[in-house]
């Protein structure tokens, strides 16, 4: 009995020995995929200060890769999306890291530029709802309270500028209308003229002389003005998370 005792504390000891080193193992790995995307993350702020956008966007999807739980990876791949105008992949990036994240301030950094793309976008209240998100986290954002003051005037004034666009879109159809019957009386016009100076031109040989043709007026150009924009701010990559 004494030697089966023995022998059995024998494997309860191996098999012990055996889990501890398989935990150091999981902290190591862990420890080194962390080391992993951070590094990329610092790598990929570096090209992204460069204005290297493609660059920096693939530099965070590897280090996102890395470890899908970062959020500061997620974050910083919004930011280089949203430099290159990929907004709707942006807008994915930043609502994974808005659920990652649990420091408020930086959950209402992700909840801040969402609330930019779609005020670009002139979804304007689905902007406001993303900015009031942000502010809940972060009640002392300014730059957040003062795009949600112009997404909510902008949202007022939309249905007035929705009737101004219409008011132009009929002002242009009969500008239209009224440039095409100038045309046709101008073609007309230049066609007598042609039909005229022809005859004048063919009885004026007769007497050894000669006449112009008259040349049809060229259609009359419209230059548009840019319109100057409201600026909208909107937030940076993110550190390494160190």
């Amino acid at each position: 009995m004494n030697i089966t005792y023995m022998t059995h504390t024998t494997s309860g000891n191996g098999m012990l020995r055996n889990t501890l080193l398989l935990i150091m193992l999981l902290l190591a790995f862990q420890d080194a995929t962390a080391q992993t995307d951070r590094k990329l993350i610092r790598q990929g702020n570096r090209q992204f200060r460069n204005q290297h956008y493609e660059e920096a966007e693939a530099t965070y999807r590897k280090a996102s890769a890395a470890n899908a739980q970062n959020p500061e990876a997620q974050y910083n791949l919004g930011c280089a999306l949203m430099a290159q105008q990929k907004d709707s992949m942006a807008m994915k990036c930043f609502q994974n890291s808005a659920q990652l994240h649990t420091d408020k301030q930086r959950k209402a950094q992700a909840y801040h530029n969402m609330g930019v793309i779609l005020q670009q976008k002139k979804q304007f209240g689905e902007a406001a709802e993303a900015y009031k998100a942000a502010l809940r986290n972060n009640p002392k954002d300014n730059e957040t309270r003062y795009n949600l003051a112009l997404c909510l005037k902008q949202m007022k004034n939309q249905p007035k500028q929705n009737q101004n666009q219409k008011k132009d879109e009929n002002k242009d159809k009969n500008k239209d209308k009224e440039k095409e019957k100038n045309e046709n009386k101008n073609q007309r016009t230049a066609a007598e003229r042609c039909h005229a100076a022809r005859e004048s031109y063919a009885a004026a040989n007769e007497e050894g002389t000669a006449t112009a043709v008259a040349k049809t007026p060229s259609a009359e150009l419209v230059r548009v003005q840019d319109i100057t924009k409201e600026t909208i701010s909107e937030c940076l990559p993110l550190s390494d998370g160190t």
